[in-house]
């Protein structure tokens, strides 16, 4: 597994955590839930996708919401909306981490962590943001 995956998966962890019980963002950097020392590399990765999801997390919900048509967010799971908040920070804010990649590893994550129907629910929000909000994002720029 790369060091990125293994990042994602911490960082989803952590963002779970703040999601269920509203663990300060001080704690779920200091990644201590985990089992055994964590490289410096994952670590590093980690936190960024952490911090990252955490400060815009207004920003995220709103796109989430904004895309998921037909069902209300309050009714996502956790694990979901973890995965969506991480994905999308790093579609929007990673620029050095093709698009496709984050998509990509954002479902795999929901196959993995989340419902029978996680992965093919966070491939429709993250393929819609790919489509509207980066492409009008490009087609903003001077």
């Amino acid at each position: 597994m790369g060091h990125r995956r293994k990042a994602r998966e911490y960082a989803l962890q952590g963002l779970y955590m703040h999601e269920i019980s509203g663990t300060p963002i001080e704690d779920l950097v200091k990644i201590g839930w985990a089992e055994s020392p964590i490289p410096d590399t994952i670590r590093e990765f980690t936190v960024t996708l952490i911090e990252g999801a955490v400060s815009h997390i207004k920003e995220i919900d709103e796109i989430i919401n904004r895309h998921s048509k037909n069902w209300k967010f309050e009714r996502l799971t956790a694990v979901d909306k973890s995965i969506l908040r991480i994905s999308i920070y790093a579609l929007l804010y990673l620029r050095d981490i093709p698009p496709v990649v984050s998509i990509n590893e954002g479902i795999e994550l929901g196959k993995i962590y989340g419902g029978e129907s996680s992965g093919q629910f966070i491939n429709g929000i993250l393929d819609a943001v790919r489509k509207h909000d980066l492409e009008e994002e490009e087609q903003n720029k001077p």
